[in-house]
């Protein structure tokens, strides 16, 4: 019996080779023959194309014949392409395939999203459930209430930015102005609610040319929106790094409210399983479904909501 085992796993494997072979065998066939057939379906259609893009014999000997080239000739050579006219051109189709692709980026990093995201990860770290809800869940509440927050602003900035330059009122430069301004309300109405104006003088002080030559120190004459002649704008480059940092700090300080009734109920339930000789147990395994309860309860997917809500000022 001992001697017969090894044959047999020897026949099994075996067979299991011949199998994976003839199924290898098989698809490559497969595949062929559905080669095959492409090129046969395909071939009256390139016959006609080529007949009617080749030139008969006597038309190309003919001088005065028009060349089958002539709608090509825009596309250029390699010459063309390497010029600098036409690396200006690439280099300009390049900037704006980027600035398209960053745009949905920059477009939330503007907005309410950052905070409410951070603020419902966390809720999903107090709660001890690493999975649930999915970040596709969370994600999506903080888009809805993203949206629902910065209605007022896009609306205002449609009507007094992009619908005034399509009806060609008003030039792009201005466009981008009274485009920028709700936005950069917005974003300063944050950070005087939150006082995280550190931020933004910590970006200014970095930013080249904004320092006093003689005294290194800044101005004081800057202000967030509406700049009067003795007044300057806070450039976009130190505001939104600025709104970054204000927005993840009262994230934060968000999250350690929400943190602190769940750290306390597992403070509890471990000194109730440690006294009990329960120490193999863990207490997190228990704490769980008493957080579960709790936060039903007390609705608290209602309250954050609504502390999130009322943690943005209304734009007015």
């Amino acid at each position: 019996m001992g001697k017969q085992q090894p044959a047999m796993t020897a026949s099994i494997t075996a067979s299991a080779s011949l199998r994976r072979w003839l199924w290898s065998r098989r698809c490559c066939a497969l595949l062929a023959q559905w080669s095959m057939f492409a090129v046969m379906c395909s071939a009256p259609t390139l016959a006609a194309a080529q007949s009617a893009a080749s030139p008969s014999t006597a038309s190309f000997s003919s001088p005065n014949a028009p060349s089958n080239l002539g709608g090509l000739a825009g596309l250029g050579g390699p010459q063309q392409w390497t010029s600098p006219e036409g690396m200006s051109s690439a280099l300009q189709v390049m900037l704006l395939l980027t600035v398209i692709s960053l745009a949905p980026a920059i477009l939330l990093m503007t907005t309410s999203f950052v905070r409410i995201l951070v603020v419902l990860g966390l809720l999903r770290q107090a709660l001890g459930v690493q999975q649930l809800p999915p970040s596709q869940v969370l994600t999506s509440i903080a888009l809805f209430m993203t949206a629902l927050l910065m209605t007022p602003v896009w609306n205002q900035v449609y009507t007094d930015g992009i619908k005034p330059y399509t009806d060609k009122e008003i030039p792009l430069e201005e466009a981008w102005q009274r485009g920028s301004l709700p936005v950069r309300k917005f974003m300063a109405e944050q950070i005087r609610r939150t006082n995280n104006d550190d931020a933004v003088h910590l970006f200014l002080s970095y930013l080249p040319g904004e320092r006093d030559p003689e005294t290194g120190q800044l101005p004081e004459n800057y202000v967030y929106f509406g700049a009067g002649p003795a007044e300057r704008d806070v450039p976009l480059q130190a505001l939104l790094p600025a709104f970054m940092l204000s927005e993840l700090k009262t994230a934060f300080l968000i999250g350690f409210q929400i943190y602190l009734p769940f750290v306390i109920l597992d403070i509890v339930v471990a000194s109730v399983t440690i006294s009990m000789g329960m120490l193999m147990l863990p207490p997190v395994l228990i704490s769980l479904p008493f957080k579960l309860l709790l936060f039903v309860l007390v609705d608290g997917w209602t309250l954050v909501g609504e502390m999130l809500m009322e943690s943005f000022t209304a734009f007015t």
